[in-house]
């Protein structure tokens, strides 16, 4: 079958982490350990659209359902919010908790982080006030991810479990568990029946939201360090640690897509 490959370089340094504008399927945005978000248009992938300083090395990135504001949390536990129009940081909060992944819900008037003591914490937006926690994993809660459609919601731990949430009762609905290592990545696609996972096996998951099935694995020749799926398409976008435990078996590929983007279709 014929797929689709590309590749974007432009990072100084390792990519973070990878998400899809919500509506307009053409823009990317990514974020590197070399401090910057670069926005791209992926019909031109030898330059970025933008580029913006962060404050620190940002672990963790989310789009605003209406793809104003993007969402950015760093190694300090401090999250930001940068508008999409003028590239601008326009407010930010410290955190006096482990802060893993960030997101908003299906209104987009609560905002989620997940928890190195494996809760996920629920405050209200834009306010950043506490309004709940959600106790979610045994060990950290490292990733969670809302479906499109809002409906659902995924997370994922360092137990290696991958739990499937109901997004409006707030309520467990099933978990399942191929990989081995910690779940850190996860992604819906555009029309919320696939769920992508990534660890630190070299494979990324893909299995049916509704059951935990498996439908696909995606191999990889370092672990995948963020997957995200194309809002429209069943294209699937993702980043392997160039620095990871297994990248001396594969020394010349790991040199050669230093902070680049893979795509993967089905």
């Amino acid at each position: 079958s014929s797929g689709i490959n590309a590749e974007y370089g432009g990072h100084e340094d390792a990519v973070d982490q990878i998400a899809w504008h919500p509506s307009d399927p053409n823009m990317l945005s990514t974020v590197s350990t070399d401090k910057t978000l670069r926005i791209w248009d992926i019909r031109t992938p030898q330059k970025t659209v933008a580029c913006i300083t962060t404050k620190g090395e940002v672990i963790n990135m989310t789009w605003k359902s209406d793809g104003s504001t993007i969402a950015l949390g760093n190694k300090d536990d401090l999250v930001c919010f940068v508008d999409y129009k003028t590239h601008k940081i326009i407010s930010d909060k410290q955190f006096d908790f482990e802060v893993n992944e960030i997101g908003w819900n299906n209104t987009d008037d609560h905002f989620y982080l997940t928890s190195g003591n494996g809760s996920v914490h629920i405050t209200q937006y834009p306010s950043l006030e506490p309004l709940m926690q959600i106790p979610a994993h045994t060990a950290h809660c490292i990733c969670l991810k809302f479906s499109p459609n809002k409906e659902h919601f995924a997370t994922g731990g360092a137990d290696a479990l991958i739990n499937i949430w109901d997004a409006s009762e707030l309520s467990y609905l099933l978990s399942y568990s191929r990989l081995e290592w910690p779940v850190r990545t996860l992604s819906f696609n555009h029309d919320g029946r696939l769920l992508a996972a990534g660890s630190e096996d070299l494979v990324i998951d893909i299995a049916f939201v509704e059951t935990g099935e498996k439908v696909a694995t995606v191999s990889c020749n370092a672990f995948p360090f963020c997957v995200a799926w194309h809002p429209t398409q069943n294209l699937l976008a993702y980043v392997t640690d160039d620095k990871s435990k297994h990248s001396d078996k594969h020394s010349r590929d790991s040199d050669k897509t230093t902070g680049c983007v893979k795509l993967f279709g089905l």
